[in-house]
């Protein structure tokens, strides 16, 4: 068997949904791309932005970008912060955390780690470098601060999604988007259930509307403003769509 006819094989069973073995991440990256190509995601060398090394971490200014790319890039880095936070809740589990806890956060994070690979591959060479988190704020030791980041992240992040749709010219990127903002609301009403238990909680009304039943959405400005504090470099996003 040759490489190419095995990788196109790891692709392949990816593609059909085949997720009953593990799959590997060089597996996940090659179907991403190949993905990426199909739906006319790939945007390599677009112009309006500066090429990045996505192999090095950033603590500088970033600059996500103008158009559908930036949006890209803000999504992307919305989901670095939150592969790099629930990395280290997994790393370092808060004290008492349960075998059911470490099964489901493990999980979050494995999705999170491919959310941000998945936005790695497609955005190219116009992606952002990989940030530095400051998560000094948040104490990994202790369940109820853990959960409650967690939650807020999850919530941040579903709200993020929602706004930044409309905000789209491609149907390609809205389908993604649409695709990913739905396990995230999973995540976050997982979440607000290990808080507070057989409680209407997972669906509160902070984050979803009474008189329409429909998630909150938060344009870039407003998700920045919050995600920001964390990331150790400044996010330039002036040039986003609105």
């Amino acid at each position: 068997m040759t490489k190419q006819t095995r990788e196109l094989e790891e692709s392949n069973e990816i593609a059909k949904g085949k997720f009953l073995s593990p799959i590997s991440r060089n597996a996940f990256l090659k179907y991403a791309g190949a993905s990426a190509v199909v739906a006319g995601l790939v945007i390599t060398g677009c112009k309006d932005n500066k090429t990045n090394d996505m192999n090095t971490t950033s603590t500088a200014m970033v600059d996500l970008g103008t158009g559908d790319v930036g949006i890209l890039n803000y999504a992307y880095l919305l989901e670095q912060l939150e592969a790099a936070f629930y990395s280290k809740v997994v790393a370092s589990p808060y004290s008492g955390m349960s075998a059911a806890e470490t099964t489901i956060l493990t999980e979050i994070k494995d999705h999170e780690l491919l959310h941000r690979d998945f936005f790695k591959v497609a955005i190219g060479t116009a992606a952002i470098a990989q940030q530095e988190f400051d998560f000094t704020s948040i104490n990994f030791s202790d369940r109820t601060a853990v959960l409650e980041a967690a939650k807020s992240f999850e919530d941040l992040g579903v709200s993020a999604y929602n706004g930044a749709g409309k905000l789209f010219v491609s149907a390609d990127y809205l389908l993604i988007a649409g695709k990913i903002v739905s396990v995230e609301a999973r995540h976050a009403s997982v979440l607000r259930d290990l808080i507070s238990p057989y409680t209407a909680a997972f669906a509160g009304d902070d984050v979803i509307t009474v008189d329409k039943g429909l998630d909150l959405a938060k344009t870039p400005t407003e998700v920045l403003t919050a995600a920001g504090k964390y990331v150790k470099g400044t996010v330039k996003f002036d040039k986003l769509p609105s």
